[in-house]
């Protein structure tokens, strides 16, 4: 693993605020990365027009010192956060060594913390220096030329200098999928593109999915479609950015992973019925919120989205209160039959994507049986009743549709078990 950087200062927007303040410093001791607070960070404790807030108070309370890794991880997860994915680590080797992403190829945590851009997901940023914020950033790009950014790095073909700015950009965000950030006046976009691996409109599902949920009353991101060089572009608006005066700022986000205190490689503990038990325990309003990720549930389930793992839930932090963040990623998974499973755990040890399962699961989201039916089956309902309208709206194809339907949305698998 190669590795240029020993430490660095993490950078933190505190709630309404437009500029960042340093935070503290993430240190590497022995292969782990290590975090404290700085002292005048602490000392805002008691400013009543800057309050510091810890990054999550649960892992990184604001206490001096380094502060202890949570068991099994060897970097705090809150921080974590805000590190690239598998797409963002591809943009960032394509830019340092101009190849491809392999097994043979890797850089540590703080390379990738500090080589992506600065307009990542959250509100932490990381600079080399303590006192000055110098933020990463690269031209606002277009679709065109994001999309031959992201085509030559899934080939793994050097990008040119230009190409290279275009694509940098959105190497600080999430997710696997090629993808970048994109700014258009007022509002601030996940752009994500077609991969040369799909063998469907993976974009167009995913935009179907997006309104479908949005129908069924869930709190789901805003999406639309758009199109650049005869290709279909997903465009996700950002929940985490808020324009006051034409001036950003920033929303601290946590994934439901950090909230689990596990890292990726412990993901397949993570479940449903824990998240449930931290929604009772740590979020605002738990009643109305555990309706809303419970209608979540059915929802994947229905429309096929066996891709709801732990970093595809998230919580929005404002230093004492948690809310559910918008939902995002809902995205019907490739399937050829009917059995299937989530990727979060439903209750115990059940992970089947039927909703005879998670009508059971009902009372831990303090549900009754009866309300939990009715969820589905109104949800059913608003997916068969918009189906065809959304599917003409996405201009999706005859081929597609008959893929998608029946398969994805609404398998029969998901409704084995169920009781009149």
């Amino acid at each position: 693993m190669t590795s240029s950087y020993s430490e660095c200062y993490v950078w933190i927007w505190l709630p309404n605020k437009a500029e960042p303040v340093v935070a503290g410093k993430l240190e590497v001791d022995a292969s782990k990365l290590h975090f404290n607070y700085g002292k005048s960070y602490l000392e805002r404790i008691d400013d009543n027009a800057h309050p510091a807030i810890a990054i999550f108070d649960e892992e990184l309370p604001l206490k001096a010192g380094a502060l202890p890794l949570r068991d099994g991880l060897s970097m705090p997860s809150s921080i974590r956060d805000a590190a690239p994915d598998a797409w963002g680590r591809r943009v960032i080797i394509n830019k340092k060594l101009g190849k491809k992403n392999d097994a043979n190829i890797d850089f540590d945590e703080l390379t990738y913390l500090l080589e992506s851009g600065s307009d990542r997901i959250g509100a932490l940023d990381f600079q080399l220096s303590p006192s000055e914020y110098v933020p990463r950033s690269a031209k606002n790009a277009s679709l065109k030329e994001l999309l031959e950014s992201a085509a030559r790095v899934e080939k793994g073909v050097p990008l040119t200098d230009e190409l290279d700015q275009a694509l940098f950009r959105g190497s600080s965000i999430g997710g696997a999928r090629p993808k970048a950030l994109i700014e258009n006046g007022d509002k601030k976009y996940i752009a994500k593109f077609s991969s040369s691996d799909d063998l469907y409109s993976v974009v167009k599902a995913e935009f179907i999915a997006m309104r479908m949920a949005a129908l069924c009353g869930i709190n789901a991101a805003c999406v639309s479609l758009a199109q650049a060089s005869g290709k279909d572009v997903l465009l996700i608006g950002r929940f985490d950015r808020e324009n006051i005066g034409r001036v950003w700022h920033r929303k601290a986000l946590l994934s439901a992973l950090t909230l689990f205190g596990l890292d990726d490689m412990m993901a397949r503990y993570a479940s449903y019925e824990t998240l449930a038990e931290i929604i009772r325990r740590r979020f605002s309003e738990p009643r109305e919120t555990l309706r809303e990720l419970y209608a979540r549930l059915v929802f994947n389930i229905l429309c096929g989205n066996t891709d709801d793992h732990a970093r595809n839930h998230a919580a929005l932090w404002d230093g004492v209160n948690l809310f559910l963040s918008p939902a995002y990623d809902i995205c019907p998974q490739g399937r050829s039959g009917g059995e299937a499973s989530q990727a979060m755990l439903i209750s115990g040890q059940n992970r089947m994507s039927r909703i005879a399962g998670v009508i059971d699961a009902a009372p831990q989201f303090l549900l009754s049986k009866e309300k939990a039916f009715e969820i589905f089956e109104a949800q059913k309902q608003v997916i068969e009743q918009n189906w065809q309208a959304l599917c003409e709206e996405a201009r999706l194809s005859e081929v597609d549709q008959k893929y998608l339907w029946g398969r994805q949305f609404l398998n029969p698998y998901a409704f084995e078990g169920l009781k009149e």
